[in-house]
């Protein structure tokens, strides 16, 4: 047993057996023959809630789209760099007006087999599937939650098995990154009408791997698909692995025990439960795990920050002296060390997080105590409040990050009150303009920085958009308008980085930091990798036999 055990294995020695036969049963009943594959060809892991769908119409949630990715393909892919490349289309053209979008298809793509498809078991997806399968993500019927994907076209068709074409009603230079998000993969007609409703769980696709059984809030078993169409650089085919094995553990700390024993594979994240056990003040992996576990740490689309509201009326939020001074006036870095083990990004740069196209480290805050000192200064001789007061409202998650802000803020003469709300009442009130100063996050929906930016567009003011400090600015307006224009890349991006600079100067926000994904594997684990959107991709995963 190792030793990262003891002191805790007493408490859950039950729990332990438990789950020991579990996993036999778990590894065993996966088909007719219990020696069909070998363990050390079976990739498991945990979700700590039952997956609520595999249809990827649905796959909204990231436990959903984890388990979607390996079953489904779409037109296009993203890899690790954020760089969009070819799935079942092999390649694409847009026209000079950027409105029409025209994919030439792969002819050696099969659907998984299925007695529907009659002799054969299967069939080659064509055009048509696309077209049927837009088709089914707009319908009002479905109530897909990504349907909002396609907002931005016009209409599209098949113009023959393999060409499939797109129109969109304005230009949209993120839409090839849309197309990338699981809610666009493509579904066979025929499955799809004969089980219904019933689809999100007898999925058919296209995928590396196959459904092969699920027993909602236990297990869910997925096989390799030995028809997979893409190969690694060296011509072998994928995937490598003979099975993916998915438990449903709801627990954080009894996922890590199982880990630790080896009967799981790979752990995503950070819990407080175990932070400390695993990594260091600084975020290193502890020497006892080094020769048990691999870490894998990158940035991560998500934005965590403080919001003013720009339109209340209290003096100090509407002064851009304070605003400042709290931007300079706490430490970063040491709040991540304190409150994160290291992990996570300290925001220096503006609201475009570190790992997509436009972030520049150089627009934002560094901490500057003194200088943060003489703007309260300034605000005091300038309007006569000798002791300037701010409330952050946040909720109970965030609480730690908020206290340490308000004691830093203290040192510099603001006097900060810290008030916890539950999240859907701060959800409410932060859209219809309640709240003064708030603490928030921004999850990239799709990898651009569009996304982030569309945050101080004036026409996206809350409660109707996603603009919730009501930051306006002409300019701004203006530049935003035109980025939707311009189709070369790096020249988009560098408009993106003067967008995020002019926010910067104004500052609405106080971004505190970028996230970061996290992962830990067993020794035995290999090729899995990490993307700043945290998709999890198994194709190219070995194991090692034990």
């Amino acid at each position: 047993m190792s030793n990262i055990l003891k002191p805790v294995i007493s408490k859950y020695s039950l729990l332990m057996m438990i789950m020991s036969v579990l996993s036999s049963f778990f590894l065993f009943s996966c088909g007719n023959n219990s020696n069909s594959y070998q363990n050390h060809l079976v990739f498991k892991y945990n979700e700590h809630k039952n997956i609520g769908s595999l249809d990827p119409a649905f796959a909204k949630d990231n436990a959903d789209i984890w388990a979607i990715n390996q079953l489904f393909n779409g037109l296009v892919q993203m890899d690790e760099n954020l760089n969009v490349q070819p799935c079942i289309a092999k390649a694409w053209s847009i026209s000079e007006d950027a409105l029409t979008y025209s994919f030439s298809l792969r002819n050696d793509v099969q659907f998984h087999k299925h007695e529907l498809f009659g002799k054969d078991s299967t069939r080659i997806v064509t055009a048509s599937d696309f077209e049927y399968s837009f088709k089914r993500l707009i319908d009002k019927n479905i109530a897909s939650p990504g349907s909002w994907t396609l907002n931005k076209v016009d209409h599209f068709t098949a113009v023959n098995d393999t060409l499939f074409q797109i129109q969109l009603n304005q230009a949209f230079p993120a839409f090839l990154g849309l197309l990338t998000m699981k809610y666009c993969s493509v579904v066979p007609r025929e499955i799809v009408e004969h089980y219904k409703s019933d689809f999100r769980s007898h999925p058919i696709g296209t995928g590396p791997f196959k459904f092969k059984r699920w027993e909602e809030n236990l297990k869910l078993i997925f096989r390799k698909n030995d028809n997979y169409f893409e190969s690694d650089s060296n011509g072998n085919q994928l995937p490598y692995l003979e099975a993916v094995a998915i438990t449903f553990l709801p627990d954080k700390q009894s996922e890590f025990l199982q880990f630790a024993q080896g009967n799981i594979d790979f752990v995503s994240g950070l819990d407080a439960s175990y932070k400390d056990e695993l990594l260091t003040a600084n975020g290193n992996l502890r020497s006892q795990y080094e020769t048990q576990i691999n870490m894998i740490r990158g940035p991560y689309l998500n934005t965590e920050y403080l919001a003013f509201f720009m339109e209340t009326e209290l003096p100090e939020i509407q002064s851009d002296l304070l605003r400042k001074a709290i931007n300079y006036g706490f430490d970063r870095q040491k709040m991540m060390t304190y409150l994160r083990n290291g992990i996570g990004i300290p925001a220096h740069g503006g609201f475009i997080p570190k790992g997509l196209p436009g972030y520049d480290d150089a627009i934002g805050f560094s901490f500057q105590p003194e200088k943060a000192k003489q703007l309260v200064q300034e605000f005091q001789t300038e309007t006569g409040i000798a002791t300037p007061e701010i409330t952050i409202t946040t909720t109970s998650n965030y609480l730690s990050f908020c206290e340490f802000i308000q004691r830093e803020l203290q040192k510099i003469g603001i006097t900060v009150n810290v008030d916890v709300i539950p999240a859907a009442t701060l959800k409410d009130a932060k859209a219809n303009g309640k709240l003064n100063l708030f603490r928030a996050s921004w999850v990239a929906d799709y990898p651009d920085a569009e996304n982030y930016l569309s945050l101080y567009y004036s026409k996206n003011f809350a409660p109707n958009g996603p603009n919730y400090t009501h930051f306006k600015s002409e300019v701004f307006d203006q530049w935003y308008e035109e980025a939707f224009t311009i189709t070369d890349t790096k020249k988009r991006e560098r408009l993106y980085t003067k967008m995020d600079s002019l926010v910067m100067a104004k500052t609405p926000v106080v971004p505190l930091f970028y996230d970061e994904v996290v992962r830990f594997t067993r020794k035995e684990v290999s090729g899995l990798g990490i993307n700043p959107i945290n998709l999890l991709d198994l194709k190219r995963v070995k194991k090692i036999k034990d």
